[in-house]
């Protein structure tokens, strides 16, 4: 017999969105359980310094601000659980999600923060230097790169943007586009090529990130020619993409090409009523811990009203 629980408020998701989602809420006397999912802290708990979340002036480690995030909302009262929302059936309500195959959840409201995760290249080098040079996020981590050298992977408007944010902190910036064709813009590839201290190398892959402890160098191939050189640098940004954590929803909520849920603008409001998304699930553009943060605020605000119009609170 499948075990299942009632609740009124169920948040998918622990990054930033997720956790502050919860403070509101439990605040809100809304009685909210969360589920960690498949990483707790979400992609905050790969990065090591976060110097721009106000508040902190010395800076926080991401894994530790994400206790911290937690410890505040287990203080308000949020239910807070391991656990994987892996099935769900939104197709009349109270909503059902189904935790790790086996429990299910009947959720009076649904706050989706399940965030997305960067694409990466995949290279052994790449994931054992993560964190000590390499990183996904040219505007969380440039300025540790301050007048240094640096690469960037990637040839969409997304990284022609992260280039031209690193060509203002760093001395040169090495960026690779695996064709002879950058996919970006006109106008950004205008500037990404009118950059004096942006260095282009066309049909190049990166073989292997050098460095043992940190980052000081990469070996890249040449797709034509089969040539290969070395480079040496301090830095090494991936910026090939993101992918939302959507497919478990994408039978029922209102996606974009790319999977990310669609909001009702100045909302976290989907396409179903009692069923809130918040945080980089559904933001593709700004992708910070400040803006899941305020996000994840409007969604318990959001999950509130509904709530109270039900008369469910």
């Amino acid at each position: 017999m499948e075990q299942s629980e009632k609740v009124h408020c169920l948040i998918i998701g622990s990054g930033p969105a997720g956790y502050t989602a919860a403070i509101y809420a439990a605040r809100a006397n809304m009685k909210p359980v969360l589920y960690q999912g498949i990483q707790p802290g979400g992609q905050l708990t790969i990065t090591t310094e976060v110097e721009n979340y106000p508040g902190y002036p010395e800076g926080i480690q991401g894994p530790e601000m994400m206790i911290d995030f937690e410890k505040q909302a287990k203080r308000m009262g949020a239910d807070i659980r391991y656990g994987l929302a892996t099935k769900v059936d939104f197709s009349s309500t109270p909503h059902k999600v189904w935790i790790d195959e086996e429990k299910l959840i009947e959720a009076d409201s649904v706050i989706i923060c399940t965030g997305a995760s960067a694409k990466w290249l995949g290279l052994e080098s790449e994931q054992r230097l993560n964190g000590y040079g390499v990183s996904a996020c040219a505007v969380c981590d440039g300025f540790f790169f301050r007048g240094k050298e640096v690469a960037i992977v990637g040839a969409g408007d997304t990284a022609a943007e992260e280039a031209l944010y690193l060509s203002k902190l760093c001395t040169t910036v090495h960026m690779l586009i695996r064709k002879d064709v950058m996919r970006a813009s006109k106008i950004m590839q205008d500037r990404v090529r009118n950059t004096p201290n942006i260095k282009i190398y066309w049909n190049s892959e990166t073989v292997e990130i050098l460095g043992e402890k940190k980052v000081e160098g990469m070996r890249i191939r040449n797709n034509k020619s089969g040539d290969e050189q070395e480079v040496p640098l301090q830095g090494f940004f991936v910026a090939i993409g993101h992918q939302p954590n959507s497919d478990i929803f994408k039978d029922w909520l209102t996606m974009d090409e790319a999977g990310y849920i669609q909001t009702i603008p100045g909302s976290s409001k989907t396409n179903l009523e009692g069923v809130f998304a918040a945080g980089d699930v559904q933001d593709k553009i700004y992708r910070q811990a400040v803006t899941a943060a305020g996000s994840g605020c409007m969604a318990a605000l959001d999950a509130e009203r509904y709530l109270s119009a039900k008369g469910s609170i």
